[in-house]
């Protein structure tokens, strides 16, 4: 009996003890685009065709110079990259800008693995632990996941759906300000709203800014993607030069998403300074990678435009085929290849769950993106979803067809 109540006692102590991971690790979300895939893939498993509406992976091959960079590369040794990025790939990088009428220097600009880890940077550059963000809501879900590696609150300010995600006032934004908030982060054009905000929103932004003295982050990975109207860069407001930093990714206006090719550039030496030594921490961006960009940024527009016109083709099939489904609440991207759409259900979770795990017509399926996830505000985007346009027309008009017919089931059975 002792001997009993011993080994008891012990394994209580072990179960006291044991070391538990960080409050950062248990708080970090799991990702809406993603979490659903698994049972995507048991249901193709099945012959059921999915139509993945949820992920912005462009289903267009990759340009060619690429590959072809790569293969003509003479190298001896894969050596370490400088931490800023390599000597032409920062060359290219500044060309690419020029082609926009931004012009920076090559030392104002770091080279980052993808668009992902020059927002890191950035939110490390200018918040302490605790310091805040403000975000508008719905936004990149994984500035949710940034936001807990950097130890950084986003301080967010929900948008609205029935006027296509467009900035609010200036007062309603100023309320949101603390005395811990650092500085401005938006999308433009935005994922997951494919909303751009216009000049005049921008200088809203810029004059906050200038007036509260935060720093304004511009995340512009989507730069090329406008359709209806041009887009204003951070960097298109001298008045601010001291406290804008630009965000920046080869991924999606090249379809290079696997390269993880991203770039941070700012005119303000001391935030530079300080991503190029979060960057000596992490040593250097992939050596073979940078090189295989360089053609491309050098001549960007020859590479995007085709991509572009494309997206374009393929936002108006998402507009029209929405028009055809009852009760839908939607607005007309101006950008991106993203829409959120406001669902005649309830709840987008568990309509999504149903979707994907059990309704099929014609023996295919969608998969999306519930919004929730995109939300920082609990209970916001309960009834929208995201909704990807990456597929080609035929593909798109067949989901949109099968998502009318899984409406009108779904509300007879719930």
């Amino acid at each position: 009996m002792t001997t009993l109540t011993q080994e008891t006692t012990d394994t209580a102590n072990k179960i006291m003890t044991a070391p538990q991971i960080s409050a950062r690790a248990k708080s970090t979300q799991d990702s809406p685009i993603r979490k659903l895939s698994a049972t995507a893939e048991a249901r193709k498993q099945k012959g059921i065709k999915v139509y993945h509406l949820n992920i912005g992976q462009p289903d267009l091959p990759t340009p060619p110079i690429v590959f072809e960079t790569i293969r003509d590369l003479k190298m001896s040794t894969l050596a370490y990259a400088p931490s800023n990025g390599l000597p032409q790939a920062l060359q290219a990088w500044k060309i690419y800008y020029d082609g926009f009428g931004l012009s920076l220097d090559e030392k104002e600009i770091i080279v980052t693995a993808g668009g992902s880890e020059a927002i890191v940077f950035a939110m490390c550059a200018i918040c302490d632990y605790g310091d805040d963000v403000i975000v508008f809501e719905p936004f990149y879900t994984n500035y949710n996941g940034f936001a807990s590696i950097a130890n950084v609150k986003l301080n967010p300010i929900s948008l609205h759906i029935e006027n296509g995600f467009h900035l609010p006032s200036s007062e309603e934004i100023e309320k949101h300000i603390t005395s811990r908030t650092r500085g401005i982060l938006i999308c433009n054009p935005s994922n997951p709203t494919g909303t751009i905000y216009s000049r005049e929103e921008l200088q809203r932004l810029v004059d906050i800014a200038k007036r509260r003295n935060l720093f304004l982050l511009s995340d512009e990975v989507y730069r090329e993607f406008a359709y209806d109207t041009p887009v204003s860069s951070v960097l298109d407001f001298p008045e601010i030069a001291d406290r804008s930093i630009l965000l920046d990714s080869t991924s999606k206006r090249f379809n290079v998403c696997g390269a993880r090719i991203g770039a941070l550039a700012s005119h303000n030496k001391d935030i530079v300074q300080s991503a190029f030594r979060f960057g000596m921490a992490r040593l250097s961006v992939a050596s073979i990678e940078q090189l295989a960009l360089v053609p491309m940024l050098k001549s960007a527009k020859m590479y995007t435009q085709p991509f572009v016109e494309e997206f374009r083709r393929r936002r108006d099939i998402v507009y029209d085929g929405l028009k055809t489904i009852p009760g839908m609440t939607f607005y007309k991207p101006e950008g991106a290849f993203y829409i959120v759409i406001g669902l005649p259900v309830k709840d987008a979770e568990h309509f999504s769950k149903w979707l994907i795990e059990e309704f099929e017509y014609e023996g295919q399926t969608v998969l999306l993106a519930p919004a929730p996830g995109f939300y920082a505000t609990r209970g916001a985007g309960v009834n929208e979803a995201r909704l990807a346009f990456m597929l080609n027309g035929d593909d798109l008009r067949r989901a949109l067809i099968a998502l009318r017919v899984a409406f009108e089931v779904y509300r007879k059975r719930f």
